[in-house]
């Protein structure tokens, strides 16, 4: 898109635009202070799986969903879930392993979740968290509530069998169901094209009976308006697959240095920097860079806190062990210590 087109476009939605930009920047930001938590030692758990490069998915589609809508995310999900209004101190808490935490520190960063803002929770198995939403989609419709379910999962999980398994039964049941497939180029260390020929992803999706589409995920105006439709489409009885391409700037863990990506090509696909694109178009809509710049601050010293917040938060204690992992009804299991002690006092 040229620079004329590109202002007229942003000025078209600057309110929109503004609000995307700041989300945006809040998700880049968390990211940042994530790696900066692992490299304190701060992290429970040594691996941590970076959005960022990805904003624009998070943002774009969390822009069409209502409350009471729910979702499933995959192991890299932090930016999904504070762009649906998650409360950053909680989930850095959660990341670090804390009793403040999302799910007081046993879920950590691969299995966050909050029934109360819709998170049905993230998964670590490929593609694992997307059937969650064809049996809420169910309940939803069944209970005619109007709220979508939405799975988000990366691009190794179109490789899953689970995946079409499940784009079928929303289809043949007509359910308010959407897949969101997060196209970072790379499953782990593996390039989108050698892992498959059929490289245009929503074409899958729509042999089953889905509203399809692929957008670039630079703009998140573009990724907004795609997920609109895909969403809104959704809750009239036609089920949603919407494929967001990206590129994913770091490794696929924290400590992944990726050594399978050349140095060029990281170069070319970080300069498809979704937050300094939107950032730009504000730019030329005429806002000052002051404004921009007071936003960022404001956001940096949000962020700032989530790490004193999680260094300063208490870590679970030992009886809660089993707490939230039994129905409240049934006994706690005892732990092997207790039960070692216990035997070895009878001699």
């Amino acid at each position: 898109m040229n620079r004329e087109a590109r202002v007229a476009h942003s000025r078209k939605s600057n309110s929109d635009l503004l609000a995307h930009y700041t989300q945006m920047q809040r998700v880049r930001t968390f990211e940042d202070r994530v790696g900066e938590l692992y490299l304190r030692g701060g992290s429970a758990g040594s691996m941590l799986h970076l959005s960022i490069g990805e904003e624009s998915a998070a943002v774009g589609v969390s822009a069409a969903m209502r409350a009471g809508d729910t979702f499933t995310t995959h192991h890299r999900g932090h930016g999904i879930f504070l762009a649906r209004g998650a409360d950053p101190n909680r989930m850095m808490a959660e990341i670090g392993g804390k009793e403040t935490g999302y799910c007081r520190g046993k879920g950590g960063s691969m299995h966050i979740a909050d029934m109360s803002l819709g998170h049905l929770g993230a998964n670590a198995i490929v593609g694992g968290g997307i059937p969650a939403v064809v049996g809420a989609a169910m309940v939803a419709k069944r209970r005619k509530t109007g709220a979508v379910s939405i799975a988000f999962f990366g691009d190794g999980a179109m490789q899953q069998g689970i995946l079409y398994e499940s784009m079928n039964m929303a289809a043949l049941w007509d359910l308010p169901a959407v897949f969101v497939c997060i196209n970072n180029q790379w499953g782990m260390g593996t390039r989108i094209d050698q892992a498959t020929k059929a490289t245009r992803l929503h074409e899958r999706a729509k042999v089953f009976g889905l509203n399809a589409e692929t957008v670039d995920g630079l703009d998140v105006l573009d990724v907004a308006e795609a997920a609109a439709r895909i969403v809104d489409g959704a809750r009239t009885g036609t089920p949603g697959f919407l494929a967001v391409d990206c590129y994913r700037f770091f490794g696929h863990g924290r400590k992944d240095k990726s050594p399978y990506r050349s140095p060029e090509e990281e170069a070319e696909g970080r300069a498809k920097d979704p937050v300094l694109y939107a950032r730009q178009m504000l730019r030329d809509s005429g806002m000052p860079l002051t404004e921009l710049d007071a936003i960022d601050a404001e956001i940096s010293a949000e962020m700032d806190a989530t790490i004193d917040f999680t260094m300063q938060s208490a870590e679970p204690a030992n009886d809660t062990m089993f707490r939230d992992v039994f129905a409240p009804d049934q006994p706690e299991p005892e732990p092997v210590r207790t039960r070692l002690d216990r035997v070895l006092a009878r001699e």
